[in-house]
């Protein structure tokens, strides 16, 4: 059965930071510190999920979709990041998963979006080996709760994007600037996801996947310098998370300088266990070229080139649809019978969408944008990727990251002050479409 649906995760949405006992993530960490997060934004508050969760479970329900997918925040499970399950965080997602089960909707749930406990931070974060067996720690508890009940479950989310931007550059939690010193952040993360997964499937997890950022890489030129820097972002933003899960292998990181002392014996046994789909987010694809003096200065060996020649977002983000073809297209030809089914795990849009003044929202450059997005992942479908679903990111308007509540991606605008949901002309749209799909002969 192919899955139509949305997608939030825990930081970004729940608020009560505080409520039933959950401990502080380094989320909560970051963004209390001055200058971290535009404008001093916070998700203590976010959109009130824990509250007012009810209210969502009616909003998907009236979408229409077939899953939700949804993280479960480590620090509301277990708050100091070890030890003990906190019953009062097991029991909020175990109300949320029963009231998804009886709207039809399957749950499917993320088991690490960037919300480690701050404990686990202190003591070294993603950068201790501890921290990966800890990880499974937790997924053993949220499992003997769940797992009869939630049929698809997502270790890690965008461990690329939680290594370069919380680990690398410093622009998210925990805020460390280490450059390539981040990469046992890495390996790390796709141990935690190896162990996980054993964890799980010990206990009757029906699907297990991992969800990666992934992106087209299009050199600036044919110019072999430009080719090379292609190359090597390739590698650190795409294969140095897909292969060891698909292939067992690290691919080669000397462009990098680098290479990872903190592979074991038996770690990529663990980290290529067989899976059951590979989840992929999707935003735009990335223009590499060879590196200027300034990236040269930081030890990189490449310069991100940008894309230009389309719309782009309210996040200046560039708008190209055929980006998804062109990579789901691209890892089958790579993975080749490697490549388990693909579920689209991320794909949506920021734009500058607010009530007009008969409070309906309008906000046909998110219509167009799912619209494109989904042809060009049907057209990857018709040239023989197995693609067995699609989650539009996301559901609400949210706390967007370093970006505050600033870039609304919701096929349903939210009023942070006043915590009012409106359905946006996206959501409606959404709806008909899976609606039209579904009476496809």
């Amino acid at each position: 059965m192919f899955l139509w649906g949305a997608a939030t995760a825990a930081y970004q949405i729940e608020g009560a930071v505080s409520a039933g006992g959950r401990g502080p993530s380094v989320w909560d960490t970051f963004s209390h510190e001055p200058g971290r997060v535009r404008d001093g934004h916070t998700g203590d508050t976010a959109c009130d999920h824990y509250h007012r969760w009810p209210e969502d479970v009616a909003l998907l329900a009236g979408l229409g979709v077939d899953s939700y997918r949804f993280s479960i925040a480590w620090p509301r499970v277990q708050p100091g990041g070890s030890g003990p399950a906190n019953p009062a965080g097991l029991d909020f997602y175990d109300r949320l998963t029963d009231a998804l089960l009886a709207e039809g909707i399957v749950p499917a749930a993320t088991l690490f979006h960037w919300d480690l406990p701050q404990p686990l931070q202190d003591a070294g974060g993603w950068l201790s080996r501890d921290t990966a067996h800890r990880f499974a720690d937790y997924t053993a508890l949220v499992a003997d709760r769940l797992a009869d009940r939630i049929p698809m479950w997502i270790t890690l989310n965008e461990p690329f994007v939680h290594m370069a931007f919380g680990y690398a550059t410093g622009v998210h939690a925990p805020g460390q600037v280490l450059l390539t010193g981040a990469l046992p952040a890495a390996h790390h993360q796709l141990l935690g996801h190896g162990l996980a997964t054993a964890a799980l499937r010990a206990r009757g997890a029906e699907r297990v996947l991992i969800t990666n950022n992934c992106t087209p890489v299009r050199p600036a030129s044919a110019d072999p310098a430009d080719l090379a820097a292609a190359d090597a972002y390739d590698v650190l933003h795409n294969r140095l998370f897909n292969d060891p899960v698909l292939l067992g292998t690290y691919p080669d990181l000397d462009a990098y300088g680098a290479a990872l002392d903190c592979v074991r014996d038996g770690d990529l046994e663990l980290i290529s266990a067989p899976l059951d789909g590979l989840g992929v987010n999707y935003y735009n694809p990335t223009r590499i070229a060879a590196p200027d003096a300034e990236a040269a200065a930081l030890g990189l060996p490449f310069t991100d080139a940008g894309i230009t020649g389309h719309p782009v977002t309210a996040f200046g983000w560039p708008v190209v649809p055929d980006g998804l073809r062109e990579l789901l297209t691209g890892l089958k030809a790579r993975y080749g019978d490697a490549l388990p089914p693909v579920y689209v795990t991320e794909n949506g849009c920021s734009q500058s969408d607010e009530p007009g003044p008969d409070g309906t929202v309008d906000d046909p450059e998110r219509i167009a944008y799912l619209d494109g997005h989904i042809a060009a992942m049907e057209r990857a479908a018709a040239e023989g990727v197995d693609v067995r679903g699609y989650y539009v990111w996301s559901l609400l308007d949210n706390f967007e990251w370093a970006e505050g509540y600033h870039q609304r991606f919701g096929l349903v605008h939210v009023d942070f002050a006043t915590q009012r949901r409106t359905p946006k002309a996206s959501y409606h749209w959404f709806r008909e479409h899976i609606a039209r799909r579904r009476a496809r002969p």
